[in-house]
This record gives C-alpha cells, sequence and structure tokens, in this order.
C-alpha cells in the first residue's frame, strides 16, 4: 500500500480556524454515558468526565470530543423527540449530562477546542452557546433536519459521519461487496454535503468521516479502509474514527479462543488500524487513549513527509 498524501487544507471552527496536512489532530473521546461500548459509566459524574478531559490535553490531545448519548449497535439513537420512535436520550437529559462538562472543561483549560458529539439541534445550539467549537454528528445531517441550520447559523465547525441505518439495524443488515461499501459510503457524504451546503454550511467548515461500524459489518469495514483514500475526492479532509471498534475485536479472535477479543484488549489493534487510515489520507482521528495514539500519529506523519 502506497501512503497518500494529505493536501493542506483549513478548518474554520465557530472561533478559529486549524491547519490540517503536515500533521494528525487527535481527537480524544469522552464520554459522558452509563452505556457507551468502550467505557459507559466510567465518566458519566462531571467531575470524572472534566478530570478525564483534562487528562487527554495533557497526553496531546488536539480537540476533546465530548458526547453525552451512546450510538452503539442496538442503541435507540437517531429518534426525534415527541415521535413513536423517540430516542431513549431526550435533549433536555443530553445537555443535562453534557452542559457541566463543557463548561467544567473550558474553565479548566480556557483555550481548549471542544467539539459535542450529537445529532440534535436543540442540543447542538446550548453547547455552541456553552463554547464548543464543533458539532460532529454521526447522522451526516440526516436525523434531524434543523441541525444543519444551527451550524451554519452559530458557524460551527463539523464533522459529517456516514450511517448506514439506525444503531437498531445495523446486527441485520446484508453484508456488501467491497466496491459497493465504497459506492455507499461516499453518497451517503455526498448526501450529507448537500444538506449542509443548501443550509449555508460553508465547506471549509467540514470534515467527512467515513464512520467506521456504524452499520458497516466486519469485513465492510476493511474493504472500505482499503478504499477510503478515494472519498478525498469529495473535496473535503477527513476525520477517521477506528478505536476500539468491534471488527477490529472480531478479527483478533482467533488469538482469544474464537472469541471476539474484550474492548479492553484492542488498543494495539486500535492503533494500527488508526495508522492504516492516516496513511489512506485520514488528517484527524478520533481515539479513546490518546497518548499511544499520538505517538503514532507522529510515526505515519513522518512516513507521509517522505514519501
Amino acid at each position: 500500500m502506497n501512503a497518500v498524501s494529505r493536501a493542506p487544507a483549513s478548518w474554520k471552527l465557530r472561533t478559529r480556524t486549524l491547519e490540517l496536512g503536515p500533521r494528525t489532530l487527535v481527537m480524544g473521546v469522552v464520554n459522558i454515558t452509563p452505556d457507551s461500548f468502550s467505557d459507559g459509566g466510567f465518566f458519566l459524574s462531571p467531575q470524572a468526565a472534566v478530570e478525564h478531559a483534562v487528562r487527554c490535553l495533557d497526553e496531546g490531545a488536539d480537540i476533546l470530543d465530548l458526547g453525552a448519548e451512546s450510538t452503539r449497535p442496538g442503541s435507540r439513537a437517531g429518534g426525534q423527540p415527541g415521535s413513536t420512535d423517540e430516542p431513549a436520550v431526550s435533549p433536555d437529559e443530553e445537555q443535562a449530562r453534557l452542559l457541566p462538562v463543557v463548561e467544567g472543561v473550558l474553565n479548566a483549560r480556557p483555550g481548549a477546542i471542544i467539539s459535542v458529539d450529537t445529532y440534535k439541534a436543540a442540543t447542538a445550539r446550548a453547547a455552541i452557546n456553552a463554547g464548543a467549537e464543533i458539532i460532529n454528528d454521526v447522522s451526516g445531517f440526516l436525523w434531524d433536519s434543523a441541525l444543519a441550520t444551527v451550524c451554519a447559523e452559530t458557524k460551527a465547525g463539523v464533522v459529517l459521519m456516514h450511517t448506514r441505518g439506525r444503531p437498531e439495524e445495523w446486527r441485520t443488515q446484508q453484508q456488501l461487496a467491497p466496491e459497493a461499501v465504497l459506492a455507499t459510503v461516499r453518497d451517503g457524504l455526498e448526501a450529507s454535503l448537500s444538506v449542509a451546503r443548501r443550509a449555508g454550511v460553508a465547506d471549509d467548515a467540514i470534515l467527512l468521516d467515513p464512520g467506521y461500524g456504524f452499520g458497516k459489518r466486519f469485513g465492510e469495514n476493511y474493504a472500505l479502509l482499503a478504499r477510503q483514500a478515494r472519498l478525498l475526492s469529495l473535496g473535503r479532509p477527513l476525520l477517521v474514527g477506528v478505536s476500539r471498534k468491534s471488527f477490529l475485536g472480531h478479527t483478533l479472535a482467533p488469538l482469544y479462543s474464537g472469541s471476539a477479543a474484550p474492548v479492553e484488549a484492542r488498543e494495539i489493534a486500535s492503533v494500527a488500524a488508526m495508522v492504516a487510515a492516516i496513511l489512506n489520507g485520514a488528517s484527524a482521528v478520533r481515539v479513546h487513549a490518546v497518548r499511544p495514539a499520538v505517538e503514532a500519529a507522529h510515526i505515519a506523519d513522518a512516513l507521509l513527509a517522505a514519501s
């Protein structure tokens, strides 16, 4: 596999601009949830979440990604309040978990760049008002029609992720051929870009995320990773999150008596997949363990610089 050179680009956030290309940006995950697949319940209290966030910054995270609703397989994420498929976490509950952490982090580290992982327009607006710079939407603006308008009005930075269906549908989806996986992701991201542009979100505010593990069955993730660089033709840099995903645990099953490797045993595999993503064009990565990712990204960046 040949390393893919990343074209320099600017990512305009709400109050500042980040330069992409020469160095991979590392986004540290802070899950303020009781049920996230990786660390649900570890950082549910505001104090624990803020302490973890500060630790991520000390270990080299460029951005913190705060989320207060799990989108694990089987969850009811994606529903709308008041509808027949109401989400498991209401906007009010999501904000009650999230906003004290946003405020606590910014009190502890006023210069911190905070991304909020939400698909709800009301939560996004509240988080931006509290000081968040970025909205990271796993649905790519497809689950809440008002979210794109909020991002345009506030000039927030945006991450548009591709998700194939809702979390409760993922386990029953049909396996796609490798080229069909790429086409599905590309078409979905193009649709999200169209929604963003119609709402007035500037292109240079947007990063695209292929959505590893989000509606992709085990082997589909590798087919996508091997072809990921072709998504750069969409014209925006890529942010990639492969950290601790179940497809990694599934691949490691022969080393664990035929059972998928548990979440806590996926860290080395996560770093390996992350490096592959960087060499395939990712400009930013979303990770749970920050320090190993920062060190591995330095090596991958050196290889890109030499290629």
